[in-house]
This record gives C-alpha cells, sequence and structure tokens, in this order.
C-alpha cells in the first residue's frame, strides 16, 4: 500500500516521560478510552498542529513540565511526539510506542506533530519547516500504513472515525489550529 520512505532527519530531543508520568498517562487512557495502558499501539491517524507560539524551545519547556493543562486541568501535561521547528529541524520528544496528550478523542491511536508558529499560514509559508513536516508525515504514513485521509489537523479532530472520548464534556472538544482548509492543501501536497 506504501512505498518504503527512508526516515527524515531527527533530533533526539526526549522530554521526561519517567514511570509516573506513564502511570498518569495510563490513568487518563482508562478514563477517556477504556484503555488500560499509556502505549500507543499500532496508531492509525496523524494529527498536525501549531505551538501557538515563534519559539522551539518554549515548547520543549511546556511539554516537558508534567503539570495540569490550563484548559482542562489534567494530568499528564500536554505533549506531542514531534517538534518541527522553524528552520526544519524535526525534534522527537516521545517515543513513538508512547501516548502523547495532544488531541481529546484522539491521543490512543494519533501520532502528534507540532510546528512552532503562531498561524496555519505561517506555516504553510515556511517552505523548510513545511518541507520537514511533509517528510515526517510520509515516513509516519510509509512505517504505520496510515492513509492521508487520517492525516488531519486538530481543528478536524471530531470528524475522524477514530474519534472517540469517554467523558462526556470533552465530546464536542477540539481546537482551531490546523483548519480543514489548510489541511486540504497539505493533503494534497502529501500526495505529490
Amino acid at each position: 500500500m506504501f512505498a518504503d520512505v527512508p526516515p527524515p532527519a531527527i533530533v533526539q530531543s526526549p522530554i521526561p516521560f519517567k514511570a509516573r508520568r506513564k502511570n498518569e498517562m495510563r490513568r487518563y487512557a482508562r478514563r477517556h478510552y477504556g484503555i488500560d495502558s499509556f502505549r500507543l499501539e499500532g496508531p492509525k491517524v496523524i494529527v498536525e498542529h501549531i505551538t501557538a507560539n515563534n519559539s522551539y524551545s518554549a515548547t520543549w519547556n511546556t511539554f516537558s513540565a508534567d503539570v495540569a493543562d490550563p484548559e482542562l486541568h489534567e494530568l499528564p501535561g500536554t505533549c506531542a511526539h514531534f517538534v518541527i521547528d522553524r528552520d526544519g529541524t524535526i525534534h522527537q520528544l516521545v517515543p513513538l510506542g508512547i501516548m502523547c496528550r495532544h488531541t481529546v478523542g484522539l491521543n490512543y491511536t494519533a501520532i502528534g506533530i507540532e510546528h512552532v508558529g503562531t498561524t496555519d499560514g505561517q506555516v504553510m509559508d515556511d517552505r523548510r519547516q513545511l518541507r520537514a513536516s511533509l517528510r515526517l508525515t510520509r515516513w509516519l504514513q510509509s512505517r504505520f500504513g496510515i492513509s492521508t485521509e487520517n492525516v488531519i489537523g486538530h481543528a478536524e479532530s471530531l470528524s475522524s472515525p477514530y474519534h472517540q472520548e469517554r467523558v462526556r464534556r470533552l465530546r464536542g472538544q477540539t481546537h482551531g489550529d490546523m483548519s480543514a482548509s489548510t489541511m486540504t492543501r497539505y493533503r494534497k501536497l502529501l500526495s505529490k
């Protein structure tokens, strides 16, 4: 189904994800998905995000701090598997076998990719960053057999066929980054 795609250059920049945080992730997964595990097994979705800031280091610091997030007030702290800096550097923060808290309703089956920037347009107009993003996403698609239709923006999370959320108050929760119109363009570029 997918041609072998070589991995792009990836800088290993791990955030602390020791036993305590894994246990927090396990409890989160049990509460939200009915899964008693912190492990990400057989991911089916890739979710593209923007950091809403212009600093890789600020993003790393936010994700490394295992504190309750200001929006939903839950542990573990939010994180993503990858962060792509403005210069196109791809940083891997969390191993692909561990769930990250980046998209309500999809963390159990989704790989999270953050792009340093404040708007969708900024990311899409940054040639180095966009090129790195497409390379990383294509490699992940090849590695896990993820179809292009399941490469989504954070704003599209509720329309994913994989979306499931057991906590009633969060069933309609999403964000506006990487909108459907942005992702239509992104998915066309992925297919080239």
